[in-house]
């Protein structure tokens, strides 16, 4: 049985009479335990609104997500929130705005552990001073106010306050995207070290598919608030199948700069299509090179290309 199983899910935002965004638009997705799934995609695809409602910070529009076998609420009340929030937790993006400036650390990383049931001062203040070491930070700084920190040492707080109730599955979304180059290999690896000795599973969202193919055992694609592409990382990232991951591919930068300025520029035509009601056809069929007529009106079903490999795309059918 997989940790997490997520069966069409759909996420909508009303925004007036008869108009619906389509943030998140019947997604399916099982994650094993001890897995990590790296979830990719340009800004607008869906994939932090994926990562907010799966863990119940935002209300279901459709779909049900499951937790070893157990259903999850569709829209979470206080009860909900304190029994899964021990076992679900979720790293922000924005390591500044996703952190009180008016709480010392002590009081956000023990906040969780307060929440869950009566501990002493003591204990809390073990435990916190406990998660500062393991990532990377002293003990002392548990009197300071967020303001006081860098990007990369807030961060580290947010992974502590996520990480201190020890729950078996983290939703990272983009943990790195704000923070300078060095930094965010610090903080993968500090996830790696972590991941490997408290054998979390993890849904790490991110715009670098570089990072994502080091960090993850499966890439998933989206694109319009939908899943275009799911396989081993290496296999999506060395043998794309849909037309979309292709070109997000060929247009991640390359590591040596002389390489990069050489090669030939190759980007995704045209932006992203607005998610107000989505009508039939592919969604990427407006910027696809090899879009038909029938993409523009049959949407494409959700099949297995390679073994392990699926992808929605007219070109295999």
């Amino acid at each position: 049985m997989a940790m997490i199983e997520v069966k069409n899910l759909k996420k909508y935002f009303e925004i007036g009479k008869d108009a619906k965004v389509h943030a998140v638009d019947n997604i399916s997705l099982d994650i094993q335990e001890k897995e990590i799934i790296g979830l990719v995609g340009e800004s607008g695809s869906g994939k932090s609104t994926f990562g907010r409602t799966l863990c119940g910070l935002w209300d279901k529009t459709e779909g049900e997500v499951f937790y070893r076998g157990e259903k999850l609420p569709s829209n979470y009340g206080p009860k909900d929130y304190k029994k899964f929030s021990k076992k679900i937790q979720m790293i922000f993006q924005d390591p500044y705005s996703s952190l009180n400036p008016r709480m010392t650390v002590k009081e956000i990383i023990g906040e969780g552990l307060k929440l869950h049931g009566k501990i002493s001062d003591k204990e809390l203040t073990e435990k916190v001073a406990f998660w500062l070491r393991r990532v990377g930070l002293e003990p002392d700084h548990m009197s300071r106010y967020p303001h006081e920190f860098s990007g990369g040492q807030r961060q580290r707080i947010g992974i502590a306050r996520a990480l201190i109730v020890e729950p078996d599955f983290v939703v990272c979304d983009e943990p790195i995207s704000a923070l300078d180059v060095s930094v965010q290999a610090q903080v993968v690896n500090l996830l790696e070290e972590i991941k490997n000795s408290l054998g979390l599973t993890l849904l790490f969202i991110a715009h670098d598919l570089s990072m994502v193919r080091y960090v993850s055992d499966r890439m998933a694609v989206m694109y319009l608030g939908s899943m275009v592409e799911l396989g081993p990382t290496n296999d999506v990232y060395f043998r794309p199948k849909h037309p979309y991951t292709q070109l997000l591919i060929q247009s991640n930068p390359e590591p040596d700069p002389q390489g990069e300025r050489e090669r030939a520029s190759v980007g995704i035509k045209g932006e992203i299509p607005s998610p107000i009601n989505i009508g039939a056809g592919c969604r990427f069929a407006g910027r696809c090179p090899h879009a038909t007529e029938r993409c523009q009106k049959e949407t494409p079903k959700w099949k297995e290309i390679a073994e392990k490999h699926f992808a929605a795309c007219h070109l295999y059918d």
